[in-house]
């Protein structure tokens, strides 16, 4: 298997897990999606409904595979997805916290691009 392919997989199965341990705690008229689109590398996990009046609709994960990396464009997780992702097996330079500004990168663990 090519590392994108392992990283295409890895990524989903990191997201199903919180997807489905989220859906234990329902919340009425919300829904808790998880979007996949490997053809264009976004991995997404949200939050979509009506709580009452106001509407839901909020991404609590999302992750790009790009050129190699897996960009973390969102996390609102408490563990972090990066930890997780490392944790696997990924390798820092793998990873770049993409919700970080491109200047802040560069004092992070992880790749700044």
């Amino acid at each position: 298997m090519d590392k994108m392919m392992k990283y295409r997989e890895l990524i989903k199965k990191i997201l199903k897990e919180h997807v489905d341990i989220s859906r234990r705690q329902p919340i009425p008229g919300v829904e808790k999606l998880l979007i996949t689109d490997d053809e264009n590398g976004h991995y997404i996990w949200m939050k979509l409904g009506w709580e009452g009046r106001e509407r839901a609709n909020w991404i609590i994960v999302h992750v790009r595979l790009c050129n190699g990396k897996f960009r973390i464009e969102e996390d609102m997780t408490e563990v972090g997805v990066a930890n997780e992702l490392i944790e696997a097996g990924v390798p820092k330079e793998d990873i770049v916290l993409a919700f970080q500004p491109p200047e802040m990168r560069q004092y992070t663990e992880f790749a700044a691009a």
